[in-house]
């Protein structure tokens, strides 16, 4: 898969991302909290006669032993010829996969759980992302305020379980909308008041909103980018062209939002979500309007992000999705309401749609776009953090992509979107030891994928299933 240039950035932005790489690629002192759920911490490590499915898009390797040391990557080759540092743990893993942790890149700590409200759950929702392989992960728009970037620096400093997060400030939107955890800007100064205000408060990523205008939309990108961050949109009001010329980074949900195709569309005024999805079913994925916006999305070196996931619960005759038991009753019994709702319809946009968003994506990536992937846990529920990540890379192969590219989609393309490809991504020697040990092979299946048997974050091995253990039945509690 051909890969862009990355947008070029002033030279303090790379100093600032390197530094902020290093600082968290110290390995922590984990407190009690975070012990309980570890199964491996011992300052070296060897993982044996394992395969090897380095998240670059390379063939695996097999039978290969990884030494980690200190957090880090330290050796890596053949079982035969790497020799066994004395006094290191040794991991027998015949049989058996490791990848690069997931790197997912449309996630939330937040979930719906009553009509029009969202409730902040960070502790659940941590444990379950890295119970489900995810070792870093940006979060796409809060409703919870300063409650994700502490559960952030939390995780970093190793006082709370869950991946590394680069943790997006509350939506940048304007009227419209009328949800009561969604603050509403005025104008571009406002835009660019919040930008500045988040960021000092400890925001690394911000997020535009439905109904923001180009004006508002101008001033936060140039805010954001003079304090060295990145802003995605989940767009509506803007289309892409207009969000890539103002300098946009990513476009949220690949194209299932974009408006550019609306007939009449008038400037800054959202038509309707339902409305743009309509005027996609019209558009010739060969012709030259698409590959007109494709090209131009390249040129400007704009990330799009597939959310499979959250669309897949919306279209009729999808399977039931995995990791439901680990909610409350109460919203499990929600979901399969708002499920049996959705199969009951005769026709839906997205029976079309869903095979025709997939086909795009596909497009967009063969053209050299950088795609990443994330979950979204929205929508009318059961996007269940972890669970649904492995089902992102399922639904990536299902849409033409070969399992390895999907890993790739998955780890090494959100590395580099974030500026971290030097640490995270991959598994290369000298990099972080952010690890999925999987009993089986998703390079052949990617189904195997959900077959997680331990998570190492900086050279730490997380048992999966306590992580879940301590939630199930109780996520939307807390």
């Amino acid at each position: 898969m051909n890969r862009p240039k990355s947008r070029l950035l002033p030279c303090a932005l790379a100093s600032v991302a390197l530094a902020t790489a290093a600082a968290s690629a110290q390995r922590p002192t984990l407190s009690p909290n975070v012990l309980q759920y570890v199964s491996v911490d011992t300052p070296t490590v060897v993982l044996t006669h394992v395969r090897v499915i380095d998240g670059t898009g390379a063939a695996p390797l097999e039978n290969q032993s990884l030494v980690l040391r200190d957090g880090k990557i330290a050796a890596m080759g053949l079982t035969s010829s790497l020799k066994t540092p004395a006094g290191a743990l040794v991991l027998d893993l015949t049989g058996k996969s490791v990848i690069p942790g997931l790197v997912m890149m449309h996630e939330h700590l937040y979930y719906p759980t009553g009509p029009g409200f969202y409730a902040d759950l960070t502790e659940s929702f941590t444990r379950l992302y890295l119970a489900g392989g995810v070792t870093s992960m940006r979060t796409a728009g809060n409703v919870a305020g300063y409650g994700e970037i502490t559960i952030a620096s939390a995780s970093t400093r190793g006082t709370k379980p869950g991946p590394w997060i680069d943790a997006t400030a509350p939506y940048l939107t304007g009227p419209g909308l009328d949800l009561g955890q969604m603050y509403e800007l005025k104008n571009a100064e406002d835009a660019r008041r919040m930008t500045s205000f988040w960021a000092n408060a400890g925001a690394t990523s911000f997020k535009a909103y439905m109904h923001i205008t180009r004006d508002e939309l101008r001033a936060s990108i140039e805010e954001a980018h003079r304090r060295h961050l990145k802003i995605t949109g989940h767009l509506c009001s803007v289309t892409y062209r207009e969000a890539a010329a103002l300098g946009i980074d990513d476009l949220e949900h690949g194209f299932f939002v974009a408006t550019d195709f609306v007939p009449d569309k008038k400037p800054d005024v959202c038509p309707g979500q339902g409305t743009g999805m309509k005027s996609l079913l019209d558009v010739d994925t060969n012709g030259t309007a698409f590959k007109s916006l494709v090209a131009d999305l390249v040129a400007h070196h704009v990330a799009l992000t597939s959310t499979l996931t959250v669309f897949e619960t919306f279209t009729p005759g999808s399977p039931e999705p995995p990791g439901l038991d680990v909610l409350d009753p109460i919203l499990q019994q929600d979901f399969q309401t708002f499920r049996a709702a959705v199969n009951s319809k005769k026709e839906s946009i997205y029976t079309r749609l869903f095979a025709k968003e997939r086909a795009m994506e596909r497009q967009f990536a063969r053209a050299g776009g950088l795609l990443i992937a994330g979950t979204d846990p929205t929508g009318g529920g059961g996007v269940i953090p972890g669970y649904s990540d492995q089902r992102q890379a399922e639904l990536l192969v299902g849409s033409g992509f070969s399992p390895l590219e999907a890993i790739r989609i998955c780890t090494m393309n959100g590395a580099t979107y974030l500026g971290r490809a030097s640490q995270i991504g991959s598994i290369a020697v000298g990099k972080q030891a952010d690890l999925v040990v999987i009993g089986g092979n998703p390079a052949a299946n990617i189904s195997d994928i959900r077959k997680v048997e331990t998570v190492f974050k900086q050279g730490v091995g997380y048992d999966p299933a306590k992580l879940i253990a301590s939630v199930k039945g109780k996520v939307g509690l807390f």
